[in-house]
């Protein structure tokens, strides 16, 4: 028999999600068996998946060693150094500033280090996060941004402050603002967007049009031209809406491609240049009122920044 105690991370999460977490192998039907017929318990008293957690309560599992002692996998963040940029950092949360060429989270490129690897690599050195010590929860990512664009990326550290974030991030309690630069001058210093945007999953590319249509939605980018020169202007942009390379795809649509832009432009030139990735940066990022008080609200109206020598195109502009 194995007894687990639940932890304060893993409070108010439902009993079957939880323990698909903790016994990552055992079968979804297997796992519901168990607790239909009682070898899976709470407080030592029969229960039903969709029970609620609560801190301190026990589970006792009388289940097969084979799902409780796991072969153990090595952990890719431990061998790594949590070299990362730090923003800001608190008990709650980090915002870390991505370099781009740098994988958010895994995907395609499995085993390859990723942003929420080097930032577990980062608190695990730190002595603030042990995966020995937690049932279920893992520090986790917030926001996330293509493998090719910088910028500032939210990691939660507990359950309660990635709850919250989400929350935010859902009501757009978060503004976050871009810089980009792009080939050519538009025609207006500021202007507000809008088009139908149609996301090709296989093609892993975004199509804009000028007018609705099956598939496709619609897109809001207010931009502002903050400098000129040589052919290309810098913007700074403002996502009404946040959909798949909405800047990337929107920008190039209207006729000013991104520099270093491969997926919506052509960036031979710009590669010769040394542009390999897209210039856009998610540089700044402004926490909003919910108007409710959380454990996070000692944020709210704060805004954060990245470095600007971290922004390697605004070099264009000198």
């Amino acid at each position: 028999m194995t007894e687990l105690t639940v932890g304060k991370n893993d409070a108010g999460k439902r009993l079957d999600a939880f323990l698909l977490k903790v016994f990552p192998t055992m079968p979804n039907s297997l796992l519901y068996k168990y607790i239909r017929t009682k070898k899976i318990k709470v407080n030592r008293k029969r229960t039903e998946l969709n029970y609620r957690l609560a801190e301190g309560d026990t589970l006792q599992c009388f289940i097969s060693e084979e799902f409780t002692n796991p072969p153990k996998k090595e952990e890719l963040f431990k061998t790594l150094s949590g070299n990362i940029e730090i923003v800001y950092e608190d008990e709650n949360i980090i915002l870390a500033d991505k370099k781009p060429g740098l994988l958010a989270h895994s995907g395609e490129d499995e085993g390859l280090p990723t942003l929420i690897d080097e930032i577990k690599a980062y608190l695990y050195k730190k002595g603030e996060y042990n995966p020995e010590n937690e049932l279920s929860f893992a520090p986790a990512l917030c926001n996330r941004i293509d493998r090719n664009t910088g910028g500032i990326v939210i990691a939660a550290k507990n359950a309660e402050a990635l709850r919250i974030m989400n929350d935010k991030i859902k009501n757009r309690n978060l503004e976050k603002r871009y810089l980009c630069a792009v080939h050519g001058r538009p025609s207006k210093e500021h202007a507000t967007l809008t088009a139908y945007l149609f996301k090709d999953s296989a093609k892993g590319q975004a199509f804009v049009y000028d007018t609705p249509g099956k598939g496709r939605m619609k897109i809001v980018t207010e931009y502002t031209v903050k400098k000129h020169k040589d052919g290309l202007s810098l913007l700074e942009v403002n996502l009404i809406t946040g959909k798949t390379h909405q800047i990337r795809a929107h920008m190039a649509h209207v006729g000013y491609p991104l520099l270093g832009e491969g997926k919506y432009g052509t960036n031979k030139d710009d590669r010769k240049k040394g542009y390999k990735h897209q210039a856009l940066y998610s540089y700044k990022l402004k926490f909003l009122s919910d108007g409710e008080k959380n454990a996070l609200s000692y944020l709210d109206g704060r805004e954060f920044t990245v470095k600007k020598e971290n922004i390697y195109f605004l070099e264009s502009f000198k």
